[in-house]
């Protein structure tokens, strides 16, 4: 029989149905699990929807519907509860059967039959200027666990990384770059408080001077310096608007002054800093974990011509206006707060416009539904961008944005800045190198994603019970421990007759295995992958329990067999499910 009985009891509700209620035979049914284990293994409340057509109280109705139920094997006892819920108790032996199934199943339990839908998910799309920090891991551990939780329920996923190569950001690390390298040939420039800081930045100036010598550094301090206003003494972040008026014009008379004087090798150097950053980017995401299926370049958004394309569209159906020489999009006829402009009065366009454009190609694409995941302080931002959908003429439902709180590092009971501009911030590789990838992963998608979250590194790194991940770990490798003890073969346990389980907390380990399958197309349907952290959690604490109270390798034959079965389909199901957070698997530990 199905691990899953729902059918089952569907076939004997419509059976009872057509003998009480015949005009209702074919109503929508819904069985649930009941959040009590008291009120059985499911629960249905067809007596009260069809009570007010029937015209009938509903635990009456209930009673009718139960005394016309046929007999059936796999159910123990029909009881009526509360309003007039029917709650249905299985036979053991039919509670039993998953672990065979699970057996049988192997890698595969638990996948969903292919739904014929195409999901892009984008993640992580962290401007490359500098190395990921540890705000950006939870991000990446989301993203990439959603992605796979997605592609098990049985939706065809694409992963994406948004490329910001194009645009203001890299300009600043290109000259950041460039201006340590001057100083590297005793061309010193007084740097700007707003440009990019960390040591990376002094690296790249090194790496840049190896590969090219003193190829840009043929150039004065009076011209690098030509046309900027004096710099303000003060750095500080709570400095006056004017203060840091004349910072961003100090910086950004340093880039135009760079792009003149450098001509066409001020692409070299903006182009060694991009791919500095980016591949370093992808060689930590790839050592965590994460994997794209495609890196989208911003800036083939405006080589081919899609950025222009898009904001005319926009224009052509009436929703781009002209003011003051610059273009702006009536983003507040869609629920903004304010129009936004698309293109300024120097023809320039905005990172808005190109990402309207990047949103008009995934949707040119052919997904069925689009998911972004952006930080929790882009909240903002999904009016404007839903909004520019729907001006283009395209169903903006299809479009799901997914918020991620950054988590914040605790070490040593201080909290640890993370900016990326002054260089001070723990980066991503460094947290890895101390907790290890598997505690990372776990402790990233231990709350939802829109939920704060403190990282403890003193928890992420202890071997206890209250170490969630190794916790897990650890209820995985003792499984392992008990298949070697016994010394037979694996192979053999798929087919063992499972009705030698009895005991209370075997049959609830039973439960717990077979609302997998259903658990992860809750977790994909919700975008929730702490629903498989959480799960992973409460079966491991139900098989320590069980491994605990009982003899697992007891003298009776077939109950050690069973026994054993019932431990090695608790280790597939910690494996599905670890498989799915990014998390190892260890058989020793």
């Amino acid at each position: 029989m199905s691990a899953d009985p729902r059918i089952l009891l569907a076939e004997l509700i419509r059976t009872a149905l057509k003998s009480v209620a015949p005009e209702h035979a074919d109503a929508p049914l819904l069985l649930e699990r009941p959040k009590q284990a008291g009120h059985g293994d499911f629960a249905s409340n067809i007596a009260m929807q069809l009570a007010k057509p029937l015209r009938r109280n509903p635990r009456e109705l209930a009673a009718l519907l139960v005394a016309e139920l046929p007999p059936a094997a796999a159910v123990e006892k029909v009881e009526i509860a509360g309003a007039g819920f029917i709650n249905f108790t299985l036979a053991a032996a039919t509670k039993t059967t998953v672990v065979n199934e699970v057996l049988t199943q192997g890698s595969h339990w638990g996948r969903g039959a292919p739904k014929g839908q195409k999901v892009q998910v984008e993640f992580v799309s962290a401007n490359p200027t500098g190395p990921l920090h540890v705000g950006h891991g939870r991000g990446a551990a989301y993203g990439a666990s959603l992605a796979d939780v997605l592609a098990f329920a049985g939706f065809e996923v694409s992963r994406e990384y948004y490329v910001n190569d194009a645009g203001r950001q890299m300009d600043i690390l290109a000259l950041s770059t460039w201006l340590r390298y001057l100083a590297l040939f005793g061309i010193d420039i007084d740097f700007p408080p707003n440009a990019y800081q960390g040591d990376y930045v002094v690296e790249m100036a090194r790496n840049l001077q190896h590969a090219h010598a003193d190829r840009f550094a043929h150039v004065s301090p009076a011209g690098v310096l030509a046309g900027t206003p004096a710099l303000p003494p003060s750095s500080r972040d709570d400095d006056d608007k004017e203060t840091k008026a004349l910072r961003e014009q100090y910086l950004d008379t340093l880039i135009a002054n760079a792009k003149k004087l450098l001509g066409e090798d001020y692409l070299q150097v903006h182009g060694f800093a991009l791919n500095a950053q980016l591949g370093d980017g992808r060689d930590d995401l790839q050592q965590f974990g994460v994997h794209f299926d495609k890196w989208f370049s911003e800036r083939s958004l405006f080589d081919t011509g899609l950025v222009e394309r898009a904001v005319t569209r926009l224009e052509q159906a009436g929703h781009v206006y002209v003011q003051n020489g610059a273009r702006w999009f009536r983003s507040t006829t869609f629920g903004d707060e304010k129009d936004r402009v698309v293109q300024r009065e120097n023809g320039i366009y905005t990172y808005f416009a190109s990402d309207i454009a990047y949103h008009l190609n995934k949707y040119e694409r052919g997904f069925d539904r689009i998911i972004d995941i952006w930080g929790a302080d882009h909240h903002g931002y999904v009016p404007r961008v839903k909004g520019a959908i729907t001006a283009l003429g395209l169903p903006a439902d299809k479009l799901d944005v997914a918020l991620v709180q950054f988590a914040v590092l605790y070490r040593n009971g201080q909290k640890t800045s993370m900016s990326t501009r002054s260089g001070e911030f723990v980066t991503l590789r460094e947290l890895r190198n101390e907790v290890g990838n598997d505690a990372c992963r776990f402790f990233y998608v231990l709350r939802k994603s829109d939920q704060h979250l403190d990282f403890d590194l003193d928890l992420a790194k202890s071997q206890s019970n209250e170490n969630p991940v190794y916790y897990v770990q650890y209820a995985h490798a003792r499984a392992c421990a008990l298949i070697r003890q016994w010394g037979g073969e694996r192979s053999d346990l798929p087919d063992v007759d499972t009705r030698a389980l009895q005991r209370e907390r075997e049959l609830a380990l039973c439960a717990r295995l077979a609302i997998f399958p259903e658990l992860v197309q809750s977790a994909a349907a919700d975008y929730a992958p702490h629903q498989i952290a959480f799960y992973l959690r409460e079966l491991a604490a139900d098989f320590h329990s069980w491994y605990n109270a009982e003899r697992i390798l007891t003298d009776d034959e077939a109950v050690r067999l069973a026994r054993l079965a019932l431990a090695d389909a608790i280790r597939q199901v910690l494996t599905n499910g670890l498989v799915l957070l990014g998390v190892s698997a260890p058989a020793t530990m």
